[in-house]
């Protein structure tokens, strides 16, 4: 089955009660059963509920994988996937990440014990100094956030396999429309829903998509253990997004590399991120792993101060002054103040986090809006 058809028909069935064509809203947080243990299923919303079931089989058949589960957000499904670490466990992930996650590791679980190493992943060989018996887990995004470092995920997975190693790709930036890591190598492919599957700014969701039977047995316990899981009206909202994921992210990427090659020359413009220019580090790697190169740009300004960056942040009419990203709006957001704050200046200045860095999520709109908006925005 092919993509497109998977984002409007994979996991669902016409209802067998009614015979409708949308997934119920199941909203209920407890199931009847016949005798004790014997029911059909559905025990306990918590764990289980036949709306959220038939999105994980959507999420999961997306990512090409056997298994999902979906969180009450991304930080849920992060915090699930770090949950299967013990206190001496070791974590190599990338120097470029999205704040919450740095905010994680380093704010709650190393307190518990565990050891992250912040790398630059340029290169899969770049892990290997950093390889001990103690290290469990590769966390790696790509494209990161907000510098769209791109790393070889299907090299670093060689390795990984080589030391039985646990590898999670963060997959928010690409969605699954763009890339596919569990095909690459990938043990764990983790997605902020919130972004591009949900697609709408709606709805607050993560999920995790797996493929081998144990290591989802291990997720599931603590998914249902710990409780970060979502309702049913989110989950419904979510199924209705993804019928239009395919739609969307063709638009998103058209979008995204005229506005790209409109500012690449830019006099206001110091430097651009977007994995699509053939000067891009890594290029090549995107070019293989990926099926286009999506609607994110990162821009720093020329010769500007945090004032001058906040007044130009500011004066967009089409593109919204928020944080989020992958939603059918174009949104312009400022790291360093927003999604990224919890990092410290010194660490995100050595990746070019700046404080003349804007991150935009170019959106649907029409190009012609968008692109006037960056005119009158920059001039």
């Amino acid at each position: 089955m092919k993509f497109a058809t998977k984002a409007i028909h994979a996991g669902q069935e016409p209802d067998p009660t009614t015979g409708a064509v949308m997934t119920p809203i199941y909203q209920t947080s407890t199931y009847w059963q016949k005798s004790p243990g014997e029911h059909q299923g559905y025990e306990y919303s918590r764990g289980t509920n036949p709306t959220r079931k038939v999105l994980e089989d959507c999420l999961a058949a997306l990512e090409n994988a056997k298994y999902g589960l979906a969180f009450s957000s991304g930080m849920g499904a992060t915090d699930t996937v770090l949950k299967l670490l013990k206190p001496g466990d070791e974590v190599i992930t990338g120097n470029d990440l999205y704040g919450g996650s740095y905010r994680i590791f380093t704010k709650v679980y190393e307190k518990y014990g565990i050891k992250f190493h912040f790398l630059d992943l340029s290169k899969p060989e770049n892990i290997l100094p950093y390889l001990t018996d103690r290290t469990k887990l590769v966390w790696i995004e790509t494209p990161t956030n907000p510098t769209m470092q791109i790393v070889d995920i299907e090299g670093i997975a060689k390795i990984t396999k080589a030391n039985k190693i646990i590898l999670a790709v963060d997959n928010t930036f690409a969605s699954p429309y763009l890339q596919n890591p569990i095909d690459l190598g990938a043990d764990i492919v983790m997605h902020s829903v919130t972004k591009y599957i949900g697609g709408h700014s709606d709805v607050v969701m993560g999920a995790l998509l797996v493929n081998d039977d144990h290591l989802y047995k291990d997720l599931f316990f603590i998914y249902n253990a710990c409780g970060a899981t979502p309702g049913p009206q989110d989950s419904f909202l979510v199924l209705r997004g993804i019928k239009t994921l395919h739609l969307r992210m063709k638009a998103h990427c058209e979008n995204g590399e005229k506005v790209a090659h409109y500012l690449k020359n830019h006099p206001k413009i110091d430097k651009i991120y977007w994995p699509g220019f053939e000067d891009h580090p890594n290029h090549d790697v995107a070019k293989k792993q990926m099926r286009g190169f999506g609607g994110m740009v990162s821009i720093t300004l020329k010769d500007t101060d945090l004032k001058e960056t906040f007044r130009v942040a500011s004066s967009f009419k089409v593109f919204a002054l928020a944080e989020s990203l992958g939603g059918v709006e174009s949104l312009i957001n400022h790291p360093t103040t927003m999604t990224h704050g919890s990092i410290p200046k010194a660490e995100r200045e050595k990746v070019g986090v700046t404080d003349n860095l804007l991150r935009l999520s170019v959106g649907v709109e029409d190009i012609d809006d968008l692109i006037a908006d960056l005119e009158q925005a920059l001039k």
